[in-house]
């Protein structure tokens, strides 16, 4: 199976990955991943349960991800999941 692949300025090639899924249940709602990042792929979702309002993230541009996982690379609780798209 091919992959979408790109060069580095180096010229190595380099296969994003791209944003799959954010876990519900790991996530604690910080907010690192969404200032981490510049291509507006994140936003806060709001769960209202018993009067504990608990934030997390939602996937909400995924057609925007770039495919650089700095969100996964700043999440402490490791809530991400990635893969390359194939062509």
């Amino acid at each position: 199976m091919a992959y979408i692949t790109a060069l580095t300025k180096d010229k190595q090639e380099w296969t994003p990955q791209f944003i799959k899924s954010i876990d519900e249940e790991l996530c604690i709602g910080c907010g690192r991943c969404f200032k981490v990042c510049a291509h507006d792929v994140l936003a806060f979702e709001e769960l209202d349960e018993d009067d504990s309002a608990k934030m997390f993230m939602k996937i909400e541009n995924d057609g925007n991800c770039i495919g650089c996982q700095a969100c996964g690379r700043t999440c402490s609780k490791k809530c991400f999941t990635f893969e390359p798209v194939s062509l």
